[in-house]
């Protein structure tokens, strides 16, 4: 084995896989692997793909520069209430915060709904005498003796986390603290989340839920990385673990267990970055990307190159596409929607005789039927299997077998006995409801800022995404399908393509007229200097790191803002014009008008970023013609079972054209190309999916 490189590699932990790229900037090498997730513990999923990668790879632990890694840990431990027990501390008065939200039903008409329940229970949440005014200034001091009470009283109790949360804090931080230096001195032993450092902005109620599932999170994730650098350090890894966070930036291991909130969406985000980067490859304009998985599917949308991001996410709905019904978090996220569909979705009959696919999930254990793990449950993987979209003997390149028999019973038993279809007729039910789902969610997306999708191509990446995408663009009016190489393990790469980044916030409520602009200057120096110190931990030298400045502003009176992007030397220099004349251009693009109103700051932000790790995608140069394999019967639509070309990914060549329909097997995952179609090859190894 060689034992000198400089490797970088990306994990990413789904629900049912999980993903491994590794990079090899000196051969510039791309090796995949992908692993059965481990959900009782996460980490010995991951250290068994490291072994297998590097083995495939002909390398050594000692050659990796860097682990980038995603998971689902946070988000899960949210949704199933799989946290610790955490209290929260806030100002005398407003314990309640959290259970009043803010004060309407995220559906009218339902005199049955259930709002979200607050993951800190009323008996937890303390109440410390002290008061700060909306300008900062402070209106009633702070009670330490009652303070230190309160510390010895959760001392003395089973709870391990504590939220501080106090009132207006996010203009004066003081006694947030001086409440965590007590907490420090009376229960060493507690994970302390302060809201004026986890979430700086206003929002009494968002900052609380943020600040409170912050602190819920901290000691699982803070366990996690700790088994994992530990497993990694035992398997001879010395370098730097870093972590993917949900805008799309990574960070280092020490930086990450401090707001492992930032993590909630870290996987989607891997996906969203690699199909960015495979629209850049492949020349195209705004592209829709399509990421399925065994657990869900994503949609975002990617313009100028770039994923559109958002300023907050809300985490564990009561009910999955009523906002409002989960818990809201203020957190940097790729802007995105989810569903429950993905290949381990399970199928069944609904009470009116319909077929419903997910939410809920076979997962890793027991998974879809066709596994052979003991799972008696339809799903969508054995839907698509049936149908012949799969190769039972070529499922993850020949490692896994795939039992068809077992997935035509789950199917014959679940769906088509009931509804007096067969097996076949059954999975093709259950194919159609789930692209059909997902179609409509993405579509909505797209429409809900007003975007018209047939402007975009669909990039589909997951390990499911390219067995659904055409059906799915046709359903939604896209024209161009792009299915890149190593779509299957996308997010994994998309981790190694991403840039060390972390962004900050500061509140500053107040008309642009009456900016307190060296007030505004001297924030911004400290969110910068506290970024450049954070990429230091992640190797970037001062030179290196670039920061980026934008206003989060709105008309008096709005209840939204729009984030301004700003040259740094707008606040410096005080420029009150140069910032209206840039937000009323913004406003513009956004809602085709803009007014002559008098506009306020509600925030800054400020990234501090990193280079972009070096990445080329590159096709085969395999002779064109060696890439059939045979054919086999796979089903579409009216034709039902069709005689299928089938092609090895691996060895088409740039240029290779044909036509559907088609099958190209990858060992990550299988692209189904429908009949009226036309598929080429590009430079970048992508499959390029015309739909006529």
């Amino acid at each position: 084995m060689s034992a000198t490189a400089d490797l970088r590699l990306g994990v990413d932990i789904g629900g049912t896989f999980t993903d491994l790229v590794l990079h090899d900037p000196s051969a510039d090498r791309i090796v995949l692997e992908k692993v059965l997730t481990t959900p009782d513990a996460p980490e010995r999923a991951v250290l068994e793909g490291v072994g297998k990668i590097l083995a495939k790879a002909g390398f050594g632990p000692e050659s990796l520069k860097s682990v980038i890694h995603g998971t689902t840990l946070v988000a899960n431990a949210l949704i199933e209430r799989k946290g610790v027990e955490t209290a929260l501390i806030t100002t005398e008065g407003f314990r309640d915060i959290l259970e009043f939200g803010r004060e309407w039903r995220y559906d009218l008409f339902d005199l049955t709904i259930d709002p979200p329940t607050p993951l800190v229970p009323r008996a937890r949440r303390l109440e410390a005498p002290e008061r700060v005014g909306p300008d900062g200034a402070v209106v009633t001091p702070l009670d330490e003796d009652a303070v230190r009470r309160l510390a010895r009283q959760l001392a003395g109790s089973s709870t391990r986390a504590v939220a501080v949360v106090l009132l207006h804090a996010f203009r004066n931080s003081d006694h947030e603290v001086r409440i965590g230096e007590i907490l420090a001195e009376e229960a060493p032993e507690l994970a302390v989340s302060l809201s004026s450092e986890v979430t700086p902005e206003i929002g009494e109620y968002e900052r609380s839920s943020t600040t409170v599932a912050n602190a819920y999170v901290h000691p699982v994730f803070r366990d996690y990385v700790a088994r994992l650098e530990s497993g990694l350090k035992q398997a001879g890894f010395t370098r730097d673990l870093f972590l993917m966070l949900s805008d799309g930036g990574a960070v280092h291991a020490k930086a990450a267990v401090t707001y492992p909130i930032r993590l909630v969406q870290s996987g989607p985000a891997g996906g969203a970055q690699a199909a960015a980067l495979f629209g850049q490859a492949a020349g195209l304009g705004d592209v829709m990307c399509f990421d399925m998985g065994g657990t869900t599917a994503k949609a975002c949308l990617i313009e100028g190159g770039r994923p559109t991001r958002a300023r907050d996410f809300e985490v564990a709905r009561m009910h999955r596409f009523s906002k409002g019904s989960g818990l809201p978090l203020q957190v940097p996220v790729v802007d995105m929607i989810e569903v429950g569909a993905g290949g381990g979705s399970i199928a069944r009959i609904d009470g009116m005789g319909l077929i419903q696919v997910g939410p809920d999930s076979a997962s890793a254990q027991p998974g879809p039927a066709c596994y052979g793990q003991g799972g008696e449950d339809a799903t969508v993987t054995d839907a698509d299997l049936v149908l012949g979209y799969l190769d039972p003997g070529n499922f993850l390149g020949g490692d896994m077998a795939l039992d068809v028999e077992a997935a035509r019973a789950a199917l014959q038993n679940r769906i088509g006995t009931p509804l007096g279809l067969d097996a076949e007729q059954a999975a093709w039910g259950v194919h159609e409801t789930v692209t059909e789902n997902m179609a409509q969610a993405a579509a909505i997306h797209a429409l809900e800022k007003g975007r018209r999708i047939d402007r975009y191509s669909i990039v589909a990446i997951g390990g499911a995404g390219p067995v659904h995408a055409c059906s799915l663009a046709r359903k939604m009016g896209a024209k161009r399908v792009v299915a890149p190489a190593a779509a299957g393990v996308a997010s994994a790469l998309g981790m190694i393509a991403s840039p060390p980044s972390f962004e900050f916030v500061q509140a500053d409520m107040r008309r642009l007229d009456e900016a307190d602009w060296p007030a505004v200057a001297t924030a911004l120096d400290d969110m910068e200097a506290r970024g450049r110190d954070m990429l230091r931990l992640s190797g970037v030298a001062d030179a290196d790191a670039v920061t980026t400045v934008s206003a989060l502003m709105r008309y008096v009176g709005q209840g939204y803002e729009v984030e301004t992007p700003t040259p740094r030397d707008v606040a410096v220099s005080a420029s009150a014009d140069d910032l209206r004349q840039r937000f009323d251009t913004a406003y513009k693009a956004l809602f085709g008008r803009a007014e002559n109103m008098a506009v306020e700051i509600i925030s800054w932000r400020v990234v501090v970023a990193g280079p972009v790790p070096e990445l080329t995608l590159k096709g085969s140069g395999t002779t064109p013609g060696q890439a059939l394999k045979g054919h086999r019967k796979a089903w579409f639509s009216s034709d039902g079972f069709v005689d299928t070309p089938v092609y090895d990914a691996a060895k088409l060549a740039t240029g290779d054209s044909f036509d559907g329909p088609a099958l190209v097997e990858a060992r990550e995952s299988t692209l189904v190309i429908p009949p009226a179609a036309k598929a080429t090859i590009d430079p970048s190894g992508a499959i390029v999916v015309d739909l006529l």
